[in-house]
């Protein structure tokens, strides 16, 4: 039998997230959303607040400004270049930003900036692995799982990108 997955949906100051450990408290997926309802009709997994209270308390504690790392076990699936590229997104400081061809280029593959965004676009742990801090090489804010505007939302509260007039 296949050991099902715990999750919780919490409400933060960026809104609300839904956490996912394996049995052993790792976290496996975090959504940057209630999708408690989807996750409810698969059996692999199981709602329980208890199992996610300290990856939830440090989101709250996050969002709030209140946080800048993250102190959790991390158990994401992905392939061998997908952990490389994960592992170099957390080594980004909380407030600092890095683009597609930085990391590229870190990882020997200076051409490889297509590939490094695949990887951050198939981060299953987005804010704790922090793929929001990578940006297009002249700035400008590029695609998020989350949505743009989550994106924004997340490099405001880290300080690394500005409030403008017409901001909401």
């Amino acid at each position: 039998m296949v050991e099902p997955f715990l999750f919780d949906t919490v409400d933060t100051a960026v809104g609300p997230l839904t956490i996912v450990v394996d049995r052993k408290g790792s976290v496996t997926e975090l959504w940057l959303s209630d999708v408690s309802e989807k996750l409810t009709r698969n059996e692999l997994y199981l709602r329980d607040s208890s199992a996610v209270a300290e990856g939830a308390r440090q989101l709250v504690e996050y969002a709030s400004g209140e946080r800048r790392e993250f102190d959790l076990p991390l158990a994401p699936h992905g392939s061998e270049f997908q952990h490389k590229v994960w592992d170099l997104l957390l080594e980004i400081p909380y407030g600092e930003t890095r683009s597609y061809g930085q990391l590229a280029a870190v990882l020997g593959t200076p051409n490889g900036s297509r590939a490094v965004g695949r990887a951050n676009a198939t981060n299953p742990i987005g804010i704790i692995i922090p793929c929001h801090r990578v940006i297009g090489a002249s700035g400008d804010l590029t695609g998020y799982g989350g949505g743009l505007p989550m994106k924004q939302k997340l490099l405001q509260l880290e300080g690394s990108l500005k409030r403008t007039l017409f901001d909401a």
